[in-house]
C-alpha cells in the first residue's frame, strides 16, 4: 500500500461525495415539494432515497478518513473542500426538511380542523 494518495485518487473520492450528496439534495427538494402538496408518503420515499445517497457519500468520506488514520498522507485539494461543503449543506437541508415535514403535517391538521368547524 502506498504511503500517499495521489491527486487523482483524492479527486475520485471528492466526486463520489459530490455525486451522491447532489443526488440526495435533489431527492430532498422533491420531497419538500411533495410535502407542500400533502403527499407525505411520496415525500417519505424521497427522504429515504436521499438518506440512501447520503450514506453512500458518507461511506466515501469514511474510507478517506480511515486511510488517513492508517497513516496514508492525504494532500487537501480544493475539490475535496467543495465536496465536504456539499455534503454538509445537504445533510443540513435534509434535517431541515425533516423538521418542515412536521410543520406541514401540523398545518394540514389545523386547516382540516378549521374547515370541519
Amino acid at each position: 500500500m502506498a504511503n500517499e494518495m495521489t491527486s487523482e485518487d483524492i479527486q475520485v473520492v471528492a466526486f463520489q461525495i459530490i455525486l451522491h450528496s447532489g443526488t440526495a439534495r435533489t431527492y430532498v427538494h422533491n420531497a419538500l415539494s411533495r410535502m407542500r402538496e400533502g403527499e407525505f408518503d411520496k415525500a417519505a420515499d424521497g427522504m429515504k432515497a436521499a438518506n440512501d445517497e447520503l450514506v453512500k457519500a458518507h461511506n466515501s468520506q469514511t474510507e478517506l478518513l480511515q486511510k488517513y488514520a492508517s497513516g496514508i498522507k492525504i494532500e487537501m485539494e480544493i475539490i475535496m473542500v467543495h465536496a465536504q461543503d456539499h455534503l454538509m449543506t445537504t445533510m443540513t437541508l435534509k434535517e431541515m426538511a425533516e423538521e418542515l415535514e412536521f410543520v406541514y403535517k401540523q398545518n394540514r391538521e389545523i386547516m382540516h380542523q378549521l374547515n370541519m368547524n
